[in-house]
């Protein structure tokens, strides 16, 4: 079987750092679910400049892949998978767009608008399953996050607890059929029985797209809380371990965890359950906010540029989505020192 690698990865945030001072002393700021684990308040965030895009961070993103692999390497990219939230147009995806700001021409575009906060995992394997089955030999996965920036700064939802704990930012990976840092295996779910289960709320009961004054928020109720409370403590371990499983090793023998990181009760949750001391459960929690499906991409690349990520580790990918539709995991053994797609 061909061996398909992660052979580099690379971050983009926006802007100055965001204190949350800027919600929570905003006036009339809700203090209702302020104190909930669900919304405890990270330090910092990231926004997105008011006329910046999904593809204008895509592209900031790239850069440093094209510094380290060449150009010519990226434009020759075969598949290119993107996933942004928010998307900046209604029908069209940010894929094409990305395809012609970097000058790509890939076979394989799929602009991918499942697996949320999880959706670098799945994006993994899909680029892991079409390199190893077809002649493509290179793919990049892009994860922008733009909703801080922009919907959560409305007068009306800025108020709310659920406006303070994203943040803005913009993952990529550059996979390729090498052995350089291979992709073990990945672990997948979509779970139909919680889909649905995440809902917009206006307050005139509109349609998101109908004319109106309300502003659309996350649906969020006690009762719908701690569902995603309760599924989002099982999911992401059981995911983890049952991928450990298959693999013939233990959680213990994971050298590196990076998963979302929608709050600080999961982050320390996941890492107990799965018996892993918190330095090894490496996050951005506290500087960047819950970056939905860049979290893992901008979490690894500061890791690895850090030194916190070394060779041969046994590094997991893990998270879940929305209110727990989809979970995933994927296990990379690293490598990232000098040779030909090294970052050394």
């Amino acid at each position: 079987m061909t061996t398909v690698s992660l052979t580099d990865v690379a971050g983009y945030l926006p802007g100055d750092p965001v204190p949350a001072e800027y919600y929570t002393e905003y006036p009339g700021a809700e203090g209702k679910l302020r104190g909930h684990p669900m919304f405890k308040v990270p330090r910092l965030r990231h926004h997105v400049a008011a006329d910046e895009t999904n593809t204008d961070m895509i592209e900031r993103a790239v850069q440093p892949l094209i510094e380290r692999h060449g150009r010519d390497e990226i434009r020759g990219v075969d598949v290119l998978l993107v996933h942004s939230q928010l998307p900046d147009l209604p029908f069209v995806g940010a894929g094409t767009e990305v395809a012609r700001r970097l000058g790509l021409n890939p076979e394989w575009l799929v602009d991918v608008a499942n697996a949320g906060c999880a959706s670098f995992v799945y994006m993994l394997k899909l680029a892991r399953q079409i390199l190893t089955t077809t002649d493509a030999r290179t793919a990049l996965i892009c994860n922008a996050q733009s909703a801080a920036g922009q919907w959560c700064t409305q007068s009306e939802v800025r108020r709310l607890a659920q406006a303070a704990i994203p943040g803005d930012g913009c993952g990529v990976g550059w996979v390729t059929t090498s052995a350089g840092a291979p992709v073990l295996d990945v672990e997948t779910r979509h779970i139909g029985e919680h889909a649905g289960d995440m809902t917009l709320a206006v307050d005139d009961g509109r349609k998101y797209w109908e004319p109106g004054e309300s502003q659309f928020r996350i649906g969020f109720t006690d009762a719908s809380v701690a569902k995603v409370l309760a599924r989002g403590n099982r999911l992401v371990p059981e995911v983890i371990t049952d991928l450990c499983r298959r693999l013939g090793v233990t959680t213990g023998d994971i050298d590196v965890l990076v998963t979302n990181q929608p709050n600080r009760t999961f982050l320390r949750n996941w890492a107990e359950a799965l018996e892993l001391p918190a330095e090894r459960h490496l996050n951005t929690f506290d500087q960047c906010g819950n970056l939905f499906g860049a979290a893992i991409p901008v979490t690894l690349d500061q890791a690895i540029t850090s030194g916190r990520v070394k060779d041969g580790d046994l590094v997991m990918l893990g998270g879940f989505a929305h209110a727990g539709d989809f979970a995933g995991a994927a296990a990379v053994r690293w490598s990232g020192g000098p040779g030909p797609g090294g970052r050394g």
